[in-house]
């Protein structure tokens, strides 16, 4: 399959589809609903899918208001997965791409464009702000007067506290599994030390009593 990379920056295309990476995911999800696949290239249900996820991508291709794209959990848009709670594969998330939710529904072509002809459409955004709210609006228009430096400090700000959440949270996990591995290890000399202890012995003796009892009543 033929593989062209456009300029830095933008969105790679591979055939028929839009494949997001952390570069290009915030510019071509700017004030759209998206429908986004997250898969891994070895995985077989992504595979078994992609004739009619691909023909969905030619579908929207173009759309102003809706992006249907891929992301490769395995290659550069693992950043991605991991910022929406991805845990299998294939993944399949909708909405504002800000708050994705999943996709419970079927997965041939029909069903997936009657799902994204009902439920995606056009969203708030600055290129939209017909669709804000007076809320919306004021905190897009403050974010516009921000001269870029500070936009792109407020931008690098906010990209560290992510850093920092996904941080704090595999620093959370590596303690619950050096804790798992302390109770496994407790749990298996607990066994071992009660088993050693003589309730094999117990049992057996407990058996051989109960078949004597049971030759005495057939006498």
């Amino acid at each position: 399959m033929a593989l062209c990379k456009l300029l830095v920056g933008t969105i790679f295309v591979v055939g028929n589809s839009i494949e997001l990476t952390p570069d290009t995911w915030d510019a071509a999800v700017e004030g759209k609903t998206v429908f986004v696949k997250f898969y891994a290239p070895w995985c077989g249900h992504c595979k078994a899918m992609k004739p009619a996820w691909d023909q969905l991508m030619s579908i929207y291709e173009g759309n102003e208001n809706v992006l249907v794209a891929d992301v490769d959990c395995t290659g550069e848009g693992k950043e991605i997965c991991d910022s929406n709670g991805v845990q299998g594969f294939p993944s399949i998330k909708f909405g504002d791409p800000t708050a994705l939710e999943d996709y419970e529904g079927g997965r041939d072509l029909e069903e997936l464009k009657d799902f994204a002809s009902k439920s995606l459409g056009p969203k708030c955004g600055p290129k939209r702000l017909d669709l804000c709210d007076e809320v919306q609006k004021a905190k897009i228009e403050d974010l516009l007067k921000m001269s870029e430096d500070d936009l792109g400090k407020a931008i690098a700000d906010k990209d560290a506290e992510l850093k920092g959440a996904e941080e704090d949270f595999e620093k959370a996990v590596e303690e619950l599994q050096k804790t798992y591995e302390e109770l496994e290890k407790k749990k298996t000399e607990s066994i071992k030390a009660i088993k050693g202890s003589g309730l094999g012995l117990m049992k057996s003796v407990r058996a051989f009593k109960k078949t004597k009892e049971d030759s005495k009543e057939d006498l």
